[in-house]
């Protein structure tokens, strides 16, 4: 950050920083040089600016000539989990039986070109899924892998799931999740759920079949927890609690934290704050900034 940057810049700054893709990042670049300072000092900022900005562009060029092309409009949401799996292992299935996406479902392979984007609505919560395509294409996306909360790997053998793990590297939580177990006799799948066990212990596990949506429900239930995230609903004085738009914040976060994430700068504003749910001692608590929360809790704010 450079030194009497205005408050702008700052803004700016912070939303490149959170940029996904080129394409983002070439925008939040253009619009940081655009108020960058003017003083003397601030030309070299400028300089370099506009030298990762080119960098930007010529990677969005050459990415477009290889025909693999780039997603554009992917904005990471408070939870976002990631479908990857190899051509027909029931990727495009998977996102239409959990989300309001309408992917083309072929056994062709290689149908996914670019990555499909849907919602999943759960305990009262949107999560953002998106398949991307598979992982032996020319047009898989490490990317979006990377910064994705959690992973489905989508398998129907163990050998593929082998070849899946060594190409994924990220932080966030995975989840195996063997598809098409339809065509499994119990018995396989017992055989299936102990190697699973022994083998891959540091992994949830699942076995679902899309074709008779067996395990679909409990999947969902593994997505939600995996993000290990607290639903926080705030209400008006007055007024009845909206259970339909929980803020979804880390564990251990505060009555502050709440009041930022609505608007930076809000909790300056907070005359009195009550509270109601698990973290509070008696309905309509009244507690300060630094009141830790929890999960389900109903937060109202009176503003001087």
């Amino acid at each position: 950050m450079p030194i009497n940057a205005h408050p702008d810049y700052i803004a700016a700054e912070g939303e490149y920083h959170k940029a996904t893709t080129p394409e983002e990042k070439i925008e939040k670049l253009k619009k940081m040089i655009s108020l960058s300072p003017s003083h003397k000092g601030g030309e070299n900022l400028r300089k370099q600016l506009k030298t990762r900005l080119k960098k930007f562009q010529s990677e969005l060029i050459k990415s477009k000539k290889s025909g693999k092309g780039i997603q554009t409009g992917i904005k990471k949401q408070d939870m976002q989990a990631v479908i990857v799996g190899k051509t027909n292992s029931g990727k495009s299935s998977l996102i239409s039986l959990l989300t309001n996406a309408n992917p083309k479902i072929s056994q062709n392979k290689f149908q996914t070109k670019k990555p499909v984007i849907g919602m999943m609505n759960y305990a009262t919560t949107s999560i953002q899924l998106i398949e991307i395509p598979a992982i032996e294409s020319k047009y898989y996306d490490k990317g979006i892998v990377y910064t994705a909360d959690t992973i489905l790997m989508i398998i129907t053998n163990l050998e593929e799931l082998n070849e899946i793990k060594d190409k994924i590297r990220t932080t966030g939580k995975q989840i195996i999740v063997f598809s098409k177990s339809d065509i499994l006799s119990e018995n396989e799948k017992r055989k299936l759920k102990e190697t699973l066990k022994s083998k891959y212990k540091k992994y949830e596990f699942i076995l679902i079949s899309t074709q008779k949506k067996e395990n679909i429900k409990e999947l969902k239930n593994k997505l939600f927890q995996s993000f290990g995230k607290i639903r926080i609903y705030t209400k008006e004085p007055g007024k009845q609690t909206d259970k339909n738009r929980p803020m979804i914040l880390e564990p251990n976060s505060n009555v502050k934290d709440v009041a930022e994430k609505i608007l930076k700068g809000f909790s300056n504003r907070i005359k009195q704050t009550k509270i109601w749910g698990p973290s509070s001692k008696f309905a309509g608590q009244k507690v300060g900034m630094k009141h830790k929360l929890k999960d389900l809790d109903v937060v109202e704010f009176k503003t001087k």
